[in-house]
């Protein structure tokens, strides 16, 4: 039959919920990026610090597989270039991230008149990346699938 997937956790709420910094840092991305909850900006968050505490480990350890490993990760992600080094990847912000997001790029190549319009057309499940319909606004786009992205053709 298989064995049953492991549930992992994928975000994590702040530690500090009444921090006012965090919340205006928060309600200040909700409004440029288009977020639509708190939690969808923990999960990227999650993913970003995950990264930032690869990348101090590697560096503690001085591992160069690994660190080609990261490297190349980030730069398929498209946040960087393959030719980086590890202080690029401790540089790099949560805006990077959210600037990655199907959303935002959606945005950005006008197929959306504005961000929360292109959420709409992604959570209607009229947006394809390649061949494939994606229906998450906080899907990561690599940098091979940011020219694919179109809008689905109407069906008669």
């Amino acid at each position: 039959m298989g064995h049953p997937k492991k549930l992992r956790k994928k975000w994590k709420r702040p530690k500090k919920l009444f921090d006012k910094a965090r919340i205006e840092y928060e309600k200040e991305l909700k409004k440029k990026y288009g977020f639509r909850r708190k939690k969808e900006i923990w999960k990227l968050e999650y993913v970003f610090k995950n990264i930032k505490r690869r990348a101090r480990k590697i560096l503690a350890t001085k591992d160069e597989k690994s660190e080609k490993i990261l490297i190349e990760k980030v730069a398929k992600m498209g946040l960087l270039e393959k030719n980086s080094t590890l202080d690029d990847v401790l540089n790099l912000k949560l805006e990077d991230f959210c600037d990655r997001r199907l959303q935002t790029i959606v945005y950005k190549k006008g197929l959306g008149n504005t961000i929360k319009h292109a959420r709409q057309l992604i959570a209607h499940k009229k947006v394809m990346v390649g061949d494939r319909i994606i229906n998450q606004p906080n899907y990561l786009v690599s940098r091979e699938e940011e020219n694919k992205i179109k809008l689905k053709e109407k069906q008669q």
